[in-house]
C-alpha cells in the first residue's frame, strides 16, 4: 500500500521512517531527493480520512498545522492519504520551560475559539455539543464491553457506579467549540522553545471544552505546577478557561477506563504499559 501511495503522489523517495506513537494511522516520514522532508499519512478507516481532511479546511490558516500538500481519496484497498509538510521540531515533553507552556495554552484555546459553521452543511466532523451528555456516555459504555473482560466484576461495577454519578456533577457544558480529542504531547510540536504546531485530526469533533484537557494534563501538565499555571494564562489570553479542578477528575477517571477498553481492542501485550499504567489510575481513583 504504501509503494501505491508513493506512486499516486509521484514522489521521488531517498528514505522512508514510519513515525512511532500514532495510533489511528499510518504516518511515515519521507526524505525526498531534493533533500525536503514530507510526511506521508494513511488513516485506518474513510471516517478518520474524512475528518481529517475537514480539519484542514477548518483550521487553515487560523491555528498553526502542517500544510496539506495533496490528498488521495483512496479504493477499495486504501481509506485514502494524505502529503503534508513538515512542522519542524520535536514533540513536546514535560521538560519544556514555562514560556512553552503558554504557548501550548494559546494554541488550543485558539482552536477552542472555532465553532460550527453555520453554512455550508458540515460534513466529515460530527457536532456533537447538543447532546453532549450521550456523546460521553455512549464512549463510556462502548469502551465498557471491552473493560469488563479486563477487570473483575466487583472493581468493573464499582468504576460504572462512580460514572453515573459523577457525570450528574458536571457543570454546564463549554462550547461549542473545535476539540481534539488526542491533544496530548505527542501531537504538538515545539522547536527551540517555540511551538511550531499541532498534528494528528482523525478524532476530531465539535464539542464541549471539558473533555479536551485530559490527555494534556496526564502527561504534561501534572507534573509541574509552573507548566499548569503558565498553561492556564496563556489560555486566558484567547478565551476564558474553564474551571479544571471541576471537570478534570470525571474526564481523568473516564479516560483511565476508556483507555483499558482501548487497550483491549488493540491487544494487551502489545499495549502492556499503557494498559497498567491505566489500571493504577483507575484503582486510585476508586478507592
Amino acid at each position: 500500500m504504501l509503494n501505491r501511495v508513493i506512486q499516486q503522489f509521484g514522489l521521488n523517495v531517498l528514505s522512508i521512517n514510519e513515525v512511532e506513537d500514532s495510533h489511528s494511522s499510518t504516518v511515515y516520514k519521507c526524505n525526498l531527493l531534493n533533500g525536503e522532508n514530507i510526511f506521508l499519512k494513511i488513516p485506518y478507516t474513510k471516517l478518520k480520512c474524512q475528518r481529517e481532511l475537514k480539519a484542514y479546511e477548518i483550521l487553515k490558516e487560523r491555528v498553526s498545522i502542517p500544510k496539506m500538500l495533496d490528498y488521495w481519496s483512496g479504493d477499495e484497498e486504501c481509506p485514502g492519504a494524505f502529503l503534508l509538510s513538515e512542522l519542524k521540531g520535536q514533540p513536546l515533553t514535560f521538560m519544556a520551560p514555562p514560556t512553552v507552556a503558554f504557548q501550548v495554552g494559546v494554541l488550543h484555546a485558539s482552536m477552542h475559539q472555532i465553532q460550527p459553521p453555520t453554512t455550508p452543511k458540515l460534513t466529515g466532523i460530527q457536532n456533537e455539543f447538543p447532546n453532549w451528555s450521550n456523546f460521553v456516555e455512549r464512549q463510556f459504555y462502548s469502551f465498557a464491553e471491552d473493560v469488563r473482560e479486563v477487570l473483575d466484576e466487583n472493581l468493573y461495577k464499582q468504576a460504572v457506579e462512580k460514572f453515573e454519578k459523577m457525570k450528574l456533577q458536571l457543570p454546564p457544558s463549554d462550547g461549542p467549540s473545535f476539540i481534539h480529542m488526542d491533544f496530548r504531547p505527542a501531537n504538538i510540536i515545539v522547536d527551540e522553545n517555540k511551538v511550531s504546531g499541532m498534528i494528528d485530526f482523525e478524532s476530531v469533533r465539535f464539542g464541549s471544552t471539558e473533555i479536551d484537557f485530559t490527555k494534556l494534563y496526564r502527561d504534561f501538565l501534572r507534573f509541574d505546577f509552573t507548566l499548569y499555571q503558565s498553561y492556564q494564562e496563556g489560555y486566558n489570553t484567547i478565551r476564558s478557561l474553564i474551571d479544571l479542578e471541576v471537570v478534570l477528575p470525571f474526564y481523568r477517571f473516564t479516560d483511565a477506563f476508556n483507555s483499558i477498553g482501548w487497550c483491549k481492542r488493540r491487544g494487551i501485550e502489545k499495549n502492556a504499559s499503557f494498559l497498567e499504567e491505566n489500571l493504577s489510575s483507575l484503582k486510585k481513583m476508586l478507592l
